[in-house]
């Protein structure tokens, strides 16, 4: 069975000076050609990868214990990451090491031991719709831009987009008057995403009266929808600085992102009564069961269907 370059273990050790670093770049191939994940994915896997191996020194990977993996995730505790950033690192542990099993390296995947510990089970932060509505107003003259940060902001809350996927659209996913977007999400699937009639308003008008002028500086035709002060594609960084700025600005906390958008989008959507395979179908989850860690956010309407139902409520 081939998964990307083959890694091979001879006599118990493995040769070569450095087998990190071509166990690290068999894996991202493997990644890449086979399971075929988002390069943002990728990315975040290789640089827990390489935490791992900074961590790991000269030992040798493959006789590690699972109290040496333990010692793993408590040292990541220690590094004070974010909750959500070790249950990644564990993933992303979990599924080298499993890589390693296909490819006949490790006969005994130990990593698969390690407890998830619910850690990317917390809630998500979201923003009261008052607070939405401040966030998507907070654009305006004299800001340079301001039409095309208000679609941005619009486009984040109207769809449940990623930042990545918003800096991917390209105008011929926008269809303003019917009223949707095409997606292109993880594994490059696509989706349909219905815009509203204020999110379409707001990208109708940047498109009008300021992406012409911006496009014109650009060297070369692009397609994207939304673009820089030069007129290349808005990058995903940049998304995430404008989001904050713009937070800061309406007193929101400092933890926003364009991530809380998504919570913010899934978690409504859901207090409105919308099914949650819909939702899971516009945010793109391949699994409802991550769609699901919505329903423990608005306890108040969980109370509220309990009362009207329930016989003895």
């Amino acid at each position: 069975m081939a998964h990307g370059k083959h890694i091979r273990r001879k006599s118990g050790r493995a040769r070569g000076a450095a087998p990190q670093a071509r166990w690290l770049g068999a894996f991202v191939a493997y990644l890449e050609s086979e399971c075929h994940l988002a390069g943002n994915t990728v990315a975040a896997y290789r640089r827990d990868l390489t935490r791992f191996f900074g961590w790991l020194g000269a030992r040798d990977a493959l006789r590690l214990s699972i109290r040496d993996l333990s010692d793993y995730v408590a040292w990541l505790h220690g590094q004070q990451l974010a909750a959500a950033s070790i249950a990644r690192h564990v993933v992303s542990l979990k599924m080298f090491f499993r890589y390693l099993q296909l490819e006949g390296v490790l006969q005994k995947n130990l990593a698969e031991l390690l407890g998830s510990s619910r850690l990317w089970q917390r809630i998500p932060a979201v923003l009261s719709p008052g607070k939405v509505n401040a966030l998507l107003n907070a654009p305006a003259p004299p800001q340079p831009h301001w039409r095309r940060d208000r679609a941005l902001l619009e486009l984040l809350y109207a769809t449940g987009c990623r930042a990545s996927e918003i800096s991917f659209l390209r105008q011929r996913d926008i269809h303003l008057d019917d009223g949707f977007c095409m997606c292109h999400g993880k594994g490059d699937r696509q989706r349909l995403v219905p815009l509203g009639r204020r999110a379409a308003a707001a990208v109708g008008e940047y498109l009008e009266m300021e992406r012409p002028k911006m496009a014109a500086r650009s060297p070369v035709a692009i397609d994207w929808l939304l673009l820089s002060g030069r007129g290349l594609r808005l990058r995903r960084e940049r998304i995430w600085e404008l989001v904050k700025r713009y937070a800061a600005r309406v007193g929101a906390p400092d933890d926003v992102s364009p991530h809380t958008l998504r919570h913010s989008f899934a978690t409504h959507l859901l207090i409105g009564g919308a099914d949650l395979r819909q939702v899971q179908e516009m945010l793109g989850h391949a699994s409802i069961a991550t769609t699901q860690l919505y329903t423990h956010v608005d306890h108040s309407r969980l109370k509220a269907v309990h009362r009207k139902f329930h016989p003895r409520a």
